[in-house]
């Protein structure tokens, strides 16, 4: 059976994708850059040990191909090249860049997502590669408002930031790029942590917010007679109603795991999207919960306040680059996902559930290193 090629292992859907996938019986490979201290070797063994202690079971282990998708050929080795070549049909492009901001073309987030999607397609020619299954997002809707297909991309919308300007860019050259067969696209919305275990090994988007005020209150708050800290001082700029798209982990990996390993549902675009999105205001309510403060109010959308407190403008310094993110999310219709796995619904993030993931977040203090192991003697390829 030919393997699939990973790329985007080490993050937090490539590392359940990897679970998911071995746990399939897929034939994976996975393409890892080494760090300052640790070989991807190390870097991979560490994370399906890590899987083993949390499963209670043994596990394959991926062929693991040092590479770096920002480099020409993907900084592969000939050996590893002609490996590829040999024994790859399928490649699942899930690495990018989540940076919301640039300071040039040449910078992150397009350096990632649109020079390495180059790279990364000029690869796939050349080994012969022809299955072709892409990481984007349902953000590439950009601006628009009310109900986006998945049939969808470029609309001549307007965007909220970088990232969702590069994301667009690199699924263009996707679909552009003549694979003999049509590629798989992947849409899902803000990935958060584990729907069971509220476990995470990554902290963007919501965890920003949450980090922050858990951060400012630990720095700066003093608490009453209610054993809480008073913010009333602090305000965002929403009303409160803007719908935000929250979807665990774990259920995006479990349906792309499933389209993958269903060939006859490969070539369409998929939107990984809740069919009820959390409002700000029940972020608001998560964020006062765990950080044990009240009083945090909104002010309006899109308005200003001239004269902010000295905590709230604290608050607002560390999340200016997050600015777009607040918006009112459009309608995403999802109707590729539920016909290809309609046994798989997404599970309902509520006020509940954004509370588990708050407080496990805190727990762990927005922090996550596998314990790095030795590469073994004998690895199962």
């Amino acid at each position: 059976m030919e393997h699939h090629l990973l790329t985007g292992a080490t993050g937090l859907l490539g590392r359940y994708l990897v679970r998911d996938l071995i746990l399939e019986d897929v034939p994976l490979a996975v393409l890892v850059r080494g760090s300052r201290k640790h070989s991807p070797q190390q870097r991979v063994e560490s994370q399906i040990r890590t899987w083993e202690n949390k499963l209670g079971k043994a596990l394959e282990r991926p062929h693991v191909l040092e590479g770096d998708i920002s480099q020409p050929g993907l900084g592969l080795s000939k050996e590893d090249a002609a490996w590829i070549a040999d024994n790859c049909g399928h490649l699942i492009h899930n690495a990018a860049s989540l940076q919301f901001v640039s300071t040039s073309r040449e910078s992150e987030p397009w350096r990632s997502n649109v020079q390495g999607m180059r790279y990364v397609l000029d690869f796939c020619d050349t080994a012969g590669i022809g299955q072709f299954h892409h990481v984007s997002t349902s953000y590439v809707c950009g601006l628009r408002q009310g109900r986006v297909t998945e049939s969808e991309l470029d609309e001549g919308q307007e965007w909220g930031n970088d990232y969702e300007r590069s994301k667009v860019e690199a699924e263009k050259l996707v679909r552009e790029a003549g694979f003999s067969n049509p590629p798989t696209i992947f849409r899902p919305a803000i990935i958060v942590g584990d729907s069971r275990t509220g476990w995470s090994t990554t902290f963007h988007n919501f965890y920003v917010i949450l980090q922050i005020a858990d951060t400012l209150v630990r720095q700066q708050g003093e608490r009453d007679a209610t054993g809480l800290t008073n913010v009333s001082e602090v305000e965002i700029n929403v009303d409160g109603t803007e719908r935000k798209n929250f979807v665990p982990v774990d259920w995006v990996s479990a349906v792309m795991s499933h389209v993958l390993t269903h060939p006859e549902l490969h070539g369409e675009t998929y939107h990984l999207t809740p069919r009820c999105p959390i409002t700000t205001r029940q972020i608001r309510d998560a964020i006062e919960a765990a950080t044990s403060v009240y009083g945090l109010g909104f002010y309006g959308a899109g308005e200003t306040r001239e004269t902010p407190s000295e905590f709230e403008e604290l608050f607002h310094e560390h999340m200016r680059v997050y600015d777009s993110y607040w918006r009112d999310d459009p309608i995403f219709d999802a109707a590729h996902t539920r016909n290809a796995a309609p046994h798989l619904p997404c599970p309902h993030i509520d006020l509940a559930m954004l509370n588990h993931l708050s407080r496990v977040a805190i727990d762990m203090r927005f922090r996550w290193n596998d314990r790095v192991e030795k590469q073994p003697e004998h690895v199962l390829m």
